[in-house]
C-alpha cells in the first residue's frame, strides 16, 4: 500500500554526542525502509540552528535526502537571507517552512511574524529553487482564532508559493478528511501529507498533545491510561490504533503519510511494516 505514497520522517537535532551517535544508528534502520526524504527540526527562536544544518549535511552524506525546517519568529530578513544562502550552497533544495515558537522568556516577534510572510519572503529571494513543506491543522492550530481563521491563514501560505503541506499529527482520520473537504472547496489543490506520531509511552503523549492541541480520542485516553506502567501493552495497542489510523488515511485519498520519529527507528518501522503488508 505504501509504495506510491509519499513517506517520510523527521527528526530533531541531537543536542550531544551520545545523542548524535543514537540518531545515526536510528537513521540508518530507518533508512532501510526507503523513505523519500528525512526533515529535521528547528528549535524555538532558531536555538538549533547550526545542529539543523550539521544533521542535514549528514544525512545528505549518507546519500538521502534531507529537509531542514526554518521559521521565522524572532529572526529578521537578514539572518533568513543567510541561513537560505546557506541551504542553496550546500545543494538542499527541500524546506519545512514554519512560523515556529517563540523560546522561553523571549518578548520579541522578529520581522517576519507569520509562515505566509515567510513562504513569501524565500520565494522572493530563491524563486523556485525550493520545494517548500508548510504545516497544517486539520484539529485547528491553538492559537487560531476559529477554525475558519485557521483555514484561512492556510490558504495564505499556500498563496505565497508553498508547494505542499504536512499536518500536525492527529488520531481522527476524520478531522483530517474534513479539513481536505474544506481545502479542496477553496480550489487548494497541493498534497497535504498527514503527519503521523506513533504511541510509545503515554506521558510523553499526553504532555506533546496539550502542547500542540492535537485530540487524544477519549477510548484511547482511557486504554492507554489503564496500561499503568506497562510499557509493552501501551506499543502494542499505540500499534494498532496508529497503523488502523494510516491505513485508512491512504485508503481515503491521502498522499502520504510524514512520521515523528522522535529520533528513534522501532516505532516508524513497526508502523511502516504493517502498512507494507496491509
Amino acid at each position: 500500500m505504501m509504495d506510491t505514497h509519499n513517506f517520510s520522517i523527521e527528526f530533531y537535532p541531537p543536542k550531544t554526542p551520545e545523542g548524535a551517535d543514537k540518531l545515526r544508528v536510528a537513521r540508518a534502520k530507518l533508512a532501510l525502509l526507503g523513505p523519500k526524504y528525512f526533515s529535521v527540526t528547528f528549535g524555538a527562536g532558531g536555538s538549533t540552528q547550526s545542529g539543523t544544518l550539521d544533521t542535514v549535511l549528514e544525512i545528505m552524506g549518507e546519500g538521502h535526502a534531507g529537509a531542514p525546517h526554518i521559521s521565522c519568529v524572532g529572526g529578521s530578513r537578514a539572518q533568513i537571507r543567510e541561513i537560505l544562502q546557506r541551504y542553496q550552497s550546500h545543494g538542499i533544495h527541500r524546506l519545512v517552512a514554519l512560523r515556529g515558537d517563540l523560546p522561553s522568556g523571549y518578548g520579541g516577534g522578529g520581522e517576519l511574524r507569520y509562515a505566509n510572510e515567510l513562504v513569501e519572503f524565500i520565494r522572493a529571494e530563491t524563486g523556485d529553487w525550493f520545494h517548500i513543506e508548510v504545516a497544517a491543522y486539520p484539529e485547528v492550530h491553538p492559537q487560531a482564532r476559529s477554525p475558519q481563521d485557521d483555514l484561512q491563514n492556510f490558504a495564505r501560505k499556500v498563496g505565497a508559493g508553498a508547494n505542499a503541506a504536512i499536518t500536525q499529527y492527529f488520531y481522527n482520520a476524520d478531522a483530517y478528511f474534513a479539513f481536505m473537504d474544506q481545502v479542496r472547496k477553496l480550489g487548494i489543490d497541493v498534497p497535504v501529507v498527514a503527519g503521523i506520531m506513533p504511541i510509545t509511552n503515554y506521558t510523553q503523549l499526553m504532555r506533546f498533545s496539550d502542547m500542540c492541541g492535537a485530540e487524544i480520542p477519549r477510548w484511547v485516553r482511557l486504554k492507554l491510561a489503564s496500561f499503568g506502567d506497562d510499557s509493552a501493552s501501551i506499543k502494542a495497542f499505540g500499534l494498532d490504533v496508529v497503523s488502523a489510523l494510516c491505513e485508512r488515511l491512504l485508503a481515503g485519498g491521502a498522499p502520504g503519510l510524514h512520521f515523528y520519529s522522535m529520533n528513534q527507528a522501532a516505532p516508524t518501522t513497526a508502523l511502516w511494516q504493517r502498512l507494507v503488508k496491509s
